[in-house]
């Protein structure tokens, strides 16, 4: 009994750590002020009759601190690269220079500042629903193993326990996210 136990906290802490790093994932996608190529996750080109994400046809990089470079591996897409990053709606103005395709991404005004940060915050608030819905499975699986009273409830204690580190961890996270942006 006690081996099933130890196994539902195992798989309880691998779900709660993927939880997380989802969170984190979808903060990488929100800009802040400096490049980062995940901005351009979201991209999807069509290539040969196929939506191929942007990383798969062409090397991103970052040539200044608030630009990216996009170098297609095939110099005949980068018109459909351009036309599928103005689709995209992700805020920035493609600059084809016949090699490849400039970003520059524009500074952060004070109030889009603000917003960004209640999106890291409904981020945030999202990453701990999951925890707790984890936790809330783990529960259930537990009161079906029908332990004794008292091992129950020590064990729903420790998968408490489990998951205030873990929304601890998204709202650190978070915080990080949001310096990033507020800062200057």
């Amino acid at each position: 009994m006690e081996e099933r136990v130890a196994e539902l906290f195992v798989e309880l802490e691998m779900r709660m750590e993927e939880a997380v790093k989802q969170t984190e994932r979808e903060f990488s996608k929100i800009r802040t002020g400096r490049a980062n190529p995940a901005l351009l996750d979201v991209v999807t080109v069509e290539y040969y009759g196929v939506a191929t994400p942007l990383n798969q046809i062409a090397n991103i990089t970052i040539p200044e601190g608030n630009q990216l470079y996009i170098k297609p591996y095939d110099k005949g897409i980068l018109k459909e690269i351009e036309r599928s990053i103005s689709a995209a709606n992700i805020g920035l103005n493609p600059q084809n220079d016949g090699v490849g395709i400039r970003l520059i991404l524009p500074a952060l005004t004070e109030e889009r500042r603000k917003n960004l940060s209640k999106e890291v915050d409904k981020l945030v608030e999202s990453g701990k629903v999951l925890i707790r819905n984890i936790r809330r499975e783990g529960n259930e699986m537990l009161k079906a193993l029908e332990l004794r009273e008292d091992a129950e409830y020590a064990n729903l204690d420790e998968i408490q326990e489990l998951t205030n580190k873990y929304v601890e961890k998204v709202d650190e996270s978070g915080k990080k996210k949001i310096e990033e942006i507020t800062a200057i």
